[in-house]
C-alpha cells in the first residue's frame, strides 16, 4: 500500500492521499476530500438524540454557572472538560460514529481527550490549534465544533480560511521564540500576530460558518480558525468542541517547546472514552514518565 511510504502522516494531509481515498469506504470520501483540499468539512451530527441532549447540556451549564442571561456572559464563559461530570457532554465527545469515521480519514485510533462548551461566541482571533495541541508526528490532531443552536452574523459564528492547513505547522522556532528569553504571553503574541496577518499577506480568503442545530464542523490541527464577533447581545451562541487525538503518537505543546534546544514537554492526556491516560508513543517507543504535565 501507498500508505507504508509514510506511515507518520494522516491519510487526509498525506501528498499520497490521491491515490489512497478509493480505499476509504464509499461514506467518508466526501469528508476525507474536503480535509484534504480545504482543511474542514461540515456534517449532520451522527445522533438520533442530539436534540435531546442539547437541550440537557444547556439546562445543566446555564444552571451550573448562571449562564442564562447571554449579556452577562463574559467572551471568556466556557466549561472545560464537562464530559467528566455530563453524560450527554462525554456522549457527544465519544460518539462511536464520530471516532470510527476520524480514524478511517487519520489512518489511526482517535480518541477525545478535551471538550470545551460554551455559552456565547469567542471572538477569538484567528489562530491553530497546532500550537497549543500538537502530535507527533504532526497533525494526528482535530476538532469536532458542534452548533447547540442556529447561528447567524450577529451571535458570533466561527471563521476559518480554507486551505491554511497546508501551511507549515509553525512551531516556537520558526518565530524566534526561545523560552529562555521570551514568556508565555510574548509567545502568543507572536503567534496571534502571525496568524492574524499571513492570510491577508497570502490572499485567503475568509469564510464564515452560519450553522444550524446539530451541524458539525470537522477541522484538521492547522487550519487557521476564529470567532466572529458577537453582537447581539439578547442572543446566546451555544456549542461544544471536542478535540481529537490520535493512538501511538506523542502529546505536546508548541507553544511552551524549545524542541532543538532539547526540550519538548509532552502532555498527560486521558482518554474520554475510557477516562485512561494515553501513553506517549513516538516510532512506537514509549516515551519516559515525565514531570511537567498539562491540563
Amino acid at each position: 500500500m501507498d500508505s507504508d511510504l509514510l506511515p507518520g502522516v494522516p491519510l487526509v494531509e498525506s501528498p499520497l492521499f490521491a491515490s489512497e481515498i478509493d480505499k476509504l469506504p464509499a461514506q467518508y470520501r466526501a469528508v476525507a476530500a474536503d480535509l484534504n483540499e480545504k482543511g474542514y468539512a461540515v456534517v449532520d451530527f451522527p445522533d438520533a438524540e442530539i436534540d435531546g441532549r442539547i437541550e440537557r447540556i444547556r439546562e445543566a451549564l446555564a444552571r451550573k454557572f448562571d449562564w442564562r442571561d447571554p449579556a452577562a456572559c463574559p467572551l471568556s464563559a466556557r466549561t472545560q472538560d464537562a464530559w467528566k461530570f455530563d453524560a450527554d457532554v462525554r456522549a457527544i465527545a465519544c460518539n462511536a460514529t464520530v471516532v470510527e469515521m476520524l480514524s478511517a480519514l487519520y489512518g489511526r485510533q482517535a480518541f477525545p481527550f478535551q471538550t470545551l462548551n460554551f455559552p456565547v461566541g469567542t471572538q477569538q482571533p484567528a489562530h491553530s490549534d497546532h500550537i497549543h495541541f500538537c502530535s507527533i508526528p504532526e497533525r494526528f490532531m482535530c476538532g469536532v465544533w458542534v452548533a447547540f443552536e442556529d447561528i447567524d452574523e450577529s451571535n458570533g459564528p466561527l471563521f476559518y480560511y480554507p486551505g491554511s492547513h497546508k501551511w507549515t505547522s509553525f512551531q516556537s522556532e520558526h518565530l524566534g521564540i526561545s523560552s529562555k528569553r521570551d514568556s508565555f504571553e510574548t509567545a502568543v503574541h507572536r503567534f496571534t500576530r502571525l496568524y492574524q496577518e499571513l492570510p491577508e499577506k497570502l490572499g485567503l480568503q475568509r469564510e464564515t460558518f452560519l450553522a444550524r442545530k446539530g451541524r458539525a464542523l470537522i477541522w484538521a490541527s492547522n487550519l487557521v480558525h476564529g470567532g466572529s464577533p458577537h453582537t447581539d447581545w439578547t442572543r446566546s451562541r451555544w456549542s461544544q468542541v471536542t478535540h481529537y487525538f490520535f493512538k501511538g503518537c506523542g502529546y505536546t505543546t508548541p507553544l511552551v517547546n524549545d524542541t532543538h534546544q532539547g526540550k519538548t514537554k509532552y502532555r498527560r492526556i486521558v482518554d474520554a472514552t475510557d477516562g485512561r491516560v494515553v501513553p506517549n508513543v513516538i516510532s512506537g517507543a514509549p516515551r519516559p514518565r515525565f514531570a511537567l504535565r498539562f491540563p
